[in-house]
């Protein structure tokens, strides 16, 4: 059976929240507590890598998350962090799940869903549909167009890879100095295929403010 290892991507620098997001309290915890609890409680899942700045790395180490084996510090950008991620994964692992630490509500059942999915596909996604209606509008927000909205997903976390793909990705990301800002992205830089897997519970992004209080309303 292939083992799966997790990174947990942490690093990012909350502009647009004005305060650290991933500290931030959702129903009395804090928002990246929430997420890596979530794969802690997946049975899939071997091993976890935190990667994460200074202020989020000193929270984790007291948290109780027997899994959480690496926390390293990340980069520049989001591709620069997931390779430190790479790094740092045991070479027991032969799958890697890629999740946003601002994404705390992703279901355990959805996270095994995808894992069993890599395991016979190679590149996986989680992702939602699009199911409104979408239009085009030029720098005035005047509507220019439709969008046909047929096939058409929303990337969402995990993203999960075998490893050698995975890194293969990466290597050729900085090899050849692309800014990508998802796995996905990386692996289609090799041609290679991704396949979605349809996630029917909520996995939203925390990014501003009201977020949270999205976010909470989810719990109840």
């Amino acid at each position: 059976m292939s083992r799966c290892a997790a990174i947990v991507v942490a690093a990012g620098s909350s502009r647009r929240m004005g305060f650290n997001k991933l500290l931030a309290l959702l129903g009395g915890e804090p928002v990246l507590r929430r997420t890596l609890g979530a794969f802690q409680a997946c049975p899939e899942i071997a091993e976890i890598i935190l990667v994460a700045g200074d202020e989020v790395a000193a929270a984790a180490q007291h948290w109780a998350i027997p899994k959480l084996t690496h926390i390293v510090p990340g980069g520049a950008e989001r591709h620069f962090s997931v390779k430190a991620g790479l790094d740092a994964v045991s070479p027991h692992c032969n799958l890697i799940a890629i999740h946003d630490g601002a994404r705390p509500l992703i279901a355990v059942s959805q996270i095994s869903r995808c894992i069993e999915a890599a395991r016979t596909q190679r590149a996986i996604t989680c992702a939602r549909r699009i199911t409104e209606t979408l239009k085009r509008a030029d720098d005035q927000g005047r509507i220019t167009g439709s969008i046909d909205r047929e096939n058409a997903w929303i990337m969402e976390t995990p993203q999960i890879f075998t490893r050698e793909l995975i890194t293969r990705a990466y290597d050729a990301v900085l090899r050849d100095g692309l800014l990508v800002t998802d796995e996905v992205s990386a692996v289609q830089h090799l041609g290679e295929p991704v396949y979605v897997v349809e996630n029917s519970t909520p996995n939203p992004k925390i990014t501003l403010p009201g977020d949270i209080q999205t976010a909470e309303r989810f719990l109840l």
